[in-house]
């Protein structure tokens, strides 16, 4: 079936990861995105592959458990998914979505812990890249996140409860200033206009905020005015630095061609479980500082607190946990992929006085065979995709008693375990832990130890 049925109703009975409802079309399953169970719905399906898909058109029927969404745009906005039910809901429905990943993938006989939610719900984000873009019919420009299923139309962010407000006062400050212009958005396609995105990062514990404004080379209009008002703004936290970033890539994405400091410095610092952490524009960290907390608590439990080990902190960032982890280690080595992440790590390091932590640049699956320790526990952090296959025969080598895996996708989670187990490993423990409150995104820790074959 090439044809799209339109108008088709759907009653959505059950949901998959990663955010797919799940509902039956003429006796097939079928899933629709961004629904939940209890809905019934309006979809465009189609067959894709051997499977059915719908779009979701509208709500014609609410769940019994839904509650009003906090947020004028929820819906339209392509950022958040679960405004409208109670946190506890979203905290059940993401725990049975990787519950269930691991059934399918045969992960069996491990304890499974209850989630650990985010200490804070709203205004949790300490970053927050907004887009230029407009409204569509009256063709205004906008500033804002990007709406669902559109490559241009922006919804206003004014409002948005998952960043601080000090980032909606910012928001509105560059929108007013852009809006008094003759300056257009960039258009991908047609390759006009200067404005791309705004960035906005933001210290939760140190209140300091960095701010960036993204173009092309052709912004015509001076930035000392914007730079006035921005300092100006009654703001809660401290701004620290403003930048203008030229980019002139056609991609849909934050990258520098070019940087200027239009005020201060290009970062800012932020405490975590007693470290300090020294961020720049481009340095990752995870985006909700509060929920990092938990999570690498969560992280420091599995590991467990014996002395004089020999740690490995794979794909490790800017090195959060690897210093986490140190106080009570003989040696501690992360290697990561980013080589700016690696600098910002050992500049950390020192920053907080470690001196028992060493960090390498460059591909886990090259650098791996490199190391020539011997390790007593390994960390795993990997990107969404998971682990390379031939990496993860490397680190099984190594015969680590332990491993903790962090995933931020719990479909690469499964698969990856799947391999682990079938090579002398055993899940122990798992956990999920929320950093990202309203949206389907959940973290999953996972304790394997070394079976005696």
């Amino acid at each position: 079936m090439s044809k799209k049925y339109i108008d088709s109703e759907v009653l959505i009975t059950d949901i998959e990861f990663p955010n797919r409802g799940v509902g039956v079309f003429e006796d097939k399953r079928v899933t629709i995105k961004n629904t939940l169970p209890g809905q019934r719905v309006l979809a465009d399906i189609k067959k894709k592959r051997k499977q059915y898909e719908g779009r979701l058109k509208g709500v014609l029927e609410k769940a019994e458990y839904e509650i009003m969404p906090d947020c004028p745009v929820f819906g339209t906005c392509g950022g958040c998914t679960y405004q409208n039910i109670s946190y506890e809901k979203e905290l059940e429905i993401k725990q049975k979505m990787v519950r269930e990943l691991l059934d399918k993938a045969d992960i069996t006989g491990y304890e499974f812990l209850p989630i650990k939610g985010s200490s804070i719900t709203r205004g949790y984000r300490n970053k927050m890249e907004f887009s230029f873009g407009d409204n569509g019919a009256e063709g205004k420009l906008c500033l804002g996140m990007r709406k669902r299923n559109s490559y241009y139309e922006v919804a206003e962010a004014e409002n948005c409860n998952i960043v601080h407000e000090d980032f909606c006062e910012i928001l509105k400050c560059v929108t007013e200033y852009f809006r008094n212009t003759d300056e257009k958005f960039f258009h991908k396609t047609r390759r006009t206009g200067a404005l791309r995105h705004l960035l906005v990062r933001r210290g939760y514990f140190t209140k300091e905020i960095l701010i960036s404004l993204v173009t092309t080379s052709e912004l015509n209009t001076e930035l000392d005015g914007l730079k006035d008002k921005l300092l100006a703004l009654p703001l809660e936290g401290k701004i620290t630095g403003i930048s203008h970033i030229i980019n002139n890539g056609v991609a849909d994405v934050v990258r520098a061609d070019e940087v200027k400091i239009l005020y201060g410095q290009d970062y800012f610092y932020e405490n975590l479980l007693g470290l300090k952490f020294k961020i720049s524009t481009f340095s990752f960290f995870q985006t909700n500082s509060a929920g990092a907390e938990v999570l690498y608590s969560a992280v420091r439990d599995f590991a467990g607190d014996e002395y004089d080990r020999t740690i490995f902190d794979l794909y490790c960032g800017t090195g959060t946990i690897t210093q986490l982890l140190s106080k009570n280690a003989k040696k501690v080595t992360g290697i990561e992929i980013v080589e700016e992440a690696v600098e910002a790590a050992k500049k950390n390091a020192e920053l907080n006085g470690i001196k028992n932590c060493e960090f390498i640049a460059g591909d886990v699956l090259n650098m791996v065979d490199k190391l020539e320790d011997k390790p007593d526990l390994i960390i795993l952090d990997p990107p969404r995709e998971g682990i390379h296959p031939k990496a993860i025969g490397k680190i099984i080598a190594f015969g680590a008693k332990k491993l903790v895996y962090v995933s931020c996708k719990a479909s690469s989670l499964a698969k990856d375990l799947s391999v682990f187990e079938e090579n002398g490993y055993k899940a122990e423990k798992i956990q999920c832990v929320d950093m990202f409150p309203k949206t389907y995104h959940v973290e999953t820790v996972c304790l394997l130890t070394k079976r005696n074959l």
